[in-house]
């Protein structure tokens, strides 16, 4: 089997992703340090897939720790790079502790890829290099505006490191920029767990309906938007998890035009906070409580993908809807309440 090394694979995306190539065929192996995830993650992936994937906890800033896995594993033939700080809101307030993290770590996994000559790379890009764009839907050749947040902003530098690297490389690249992934593996066996407060709105509204956080607040109601909220393009995490397993098989396939690829992975639709909302309690019977607070540093006004190209050369294919993807984080949501007591020494994310 082709070997996988996928990074951040303890965190929400990745356990999903995960899950994903093994269930196509691939041997994973994971690098997270643990430092904004945790090992749990890898037990309900285990009990979906029958695998326990080895993580090796290596923090990507540290080249001789990252570079010792690449020489125990000289058969990756793929990297999957999701290891980042990612919560806009704390990068607003933490400007040189994201430069500091997510551009030294991926310089020196692209080292490692040019030493042993992995010839694919997937990088875990985002909507938010498009800043607050002109018009939308956006679509792959729709100008990056200035970031809005330092967060948006190591993306925008990754996506031009591995650009300008790339020439004298090896290795065929996709970046792959996502929307809001939300919801859980239809299993319920593996979610999204926050660090802390929740930063991003689904985790919020499940938190907030199940009595762990108080409640919810919509920040800012007087957007140019059709309700006043902001926009966004909600979707599922399983979907967005085999975008990364057909991107892999895409560079294998030599489908690829360019050594560097860049495709939206959305679902085409604006949904509102409010709507989202809206949705949530619709699709569970939950009754939230929440009120209308300030505007947020870092968040564009509205985003939604165009995501024709993903659909057409990647094969991709929207799976779940939104109801389904209230749902499932919602089941989700539960399943650790009533696990809590049994996992939650273990489990810091947690308490």
């Amino acid at each position: 089997m082709s070997k996988i090394l996928v990074t951040g694979g303890c965190g929400y995306i990745g356990a999903h992703t995960i899950v994903d190539l093994i269930e196509n065929g691939f041997e994973v192996i994971s690098i997270d340090d643990n430092s904004r995830s945790t090992p749990f993650l890898l037990t309900g992936l285990e009990k979906i897939t029958g695998i326990r994937v080895k993580n090796y906890k290596v923090n990507l800033c540290d080249f001789d720790d990252t570079r010792a896995v690449f020489q125990e594993n000289p058969d990756i033939i793929g990297i999957i790079h999701f290891a980042a700080y990612k919560a806009v809101g704390e990068s607003v307030e933490k400007p040189l502790m994201y430069f500091d993290n997510n551009i030294p770590s991926l310089v020196n996994l692209l080292k490692c890829t040019d030493e042993f000559k992995v010839p694919y790379f997937v990088f875990s890009s985002s909507c938010t290099v498009y800043g607050n764009p002109d018009h939308i839907p956006v679509t792959e050749q729709s100008p990056t505006k200035p970031a809005e947040s330092p967060y948006g902003l190591t993306k925008q530098i990754g996506e031009l490191i591995i650009q300008q690297s790339s020439p004298v490389m090896d290795t065929q690249f996709i970046l792959l920029r996502y929307f809001n992934p939300v919801g859980a593996h239809p299993s319920i066996h593996i979610g999204e767990l926050p660090l802390g407060k929740p930063a991003n709105l689904v985790p919020a509204i499940t938190q907030s309906a199940i009595g762990k956080i108080p409640a919810l607040t919509v920040f800012g109601n007087d957007y140019p938007t059709r309700d006043g909220s902001n926009i966004r393009d909600y979707i599922h995490v399983s979907d967005i998890a085999h975008a990364h397993t057909l991107g892999i098989q895409f560079l294998e396939n030599g489908k690829n035009n360019n050594k560097v690829e860049i495709f939206n992975l959305g679902t085409g639709n604006g949904v509102s906070v409010l709507e989202a909302i809206k949705a949530f309690e619709e699709s569970t019977g939950q009754k939230l409580d929440y009120h209308i607070g300030p505007r947020r540093a870092g968040d564009v006004v509205a985003i939604y993908a165009n995501n024709e190209k993903a659909v057409t050369e990647l094969g991709w294919e929207i799976k779940y809807d939104l109801n389904t993807m209230m749902k499932t984080a919602w089941d989700w949501e539960v399943k650790i309440k009533e696990d809590e007591l049994l996992i939650g020494s273990q489990n810091p994310l947690l308490n």
